[in-house]
C-alpha cells in the first residue's frame, strides 16, 4: 500500500499519480506518419511545446491521434488525456471540448502559474479543428 503525505488528501495524491503515468507513458505519443491536420502550441513563459496531430477517415471523423513535442509533466498528461477522447470524434465534436473537460481529466487545479500547461493541448485542438487545414 503506497504512502500517503499526511498534507495531501487521498484524491488528489490519487490524481498526481494519474497525471505521473500519463507523463512516463503518454497515450497516442508520435507523430503521425499520415497526419491529415496538426498543429503545434508553445508557451514561451516555460518553454513547453506540444504538437497534436490528426488522421481522418473517409467520414471525416478522427482515426489516429499524435501528439509530440516537449514539456512538463502538465503539458503532456493533460495532452495524453485529452488525446484519448478524441478518437472517433468529428473535428465539429472534438472542437467543442473546452478547459472544463480538460481540467476535469487532470482532477487537480494546476494554479495560475500552471494553467497554460494545462491547456496547452487544447489550445492546438482549436486551432485545427477551427482551421480545419491539411497538414
Amino acid at each position: 500500500m503506497a504512502m500517503k503525505s499526511p498534507d495531501m488528501p487521498g484524491r488528489e495524491q490519487l490524481y498526481r499519480a494519474n497525471i505521473l503515468e500519463h507523463f512516463k507513458k503518454p497515450h497516442h505519443w508520435g507523430k503521425l506518419k499520415h497526419a491529415d491536420i496538426s498543429h503545434t502550441e508553445s508557451n514561451p513563459v516555460c518553454g513547453d511545446e506540444i504538437g497534436i496531430g490528426l488522421e481522418l477517415d473517409a467520414k471525416g471523423r478522427i482515426k489516429s491521434v499524435g501528439i509530440f513535442g516537449l514539456g512538463c509533466a502538465i503539458s503532456i498528461a493533460s495532452a495524453s488525456m485529452l488525446s484519448d477522447r478524441l478518437i472517433g470524434l468529428t473535428l465539429e465534436q472534438a472542437g467543442k471540448i473546452d478547459k472544463s473537460v480538460v481540467l476535469k481529466d487532470l482532477g487537480i487545479d494546476p494554479g495560475p502559474t500552471r494553467m497554460r500547461c494545462a491547456l496547452l493541448v487544447l489550445e492546438g485542438l482549436k486551432r485545427i479543428t477551427k482551421n480545419g487545414k491539411r497538414a
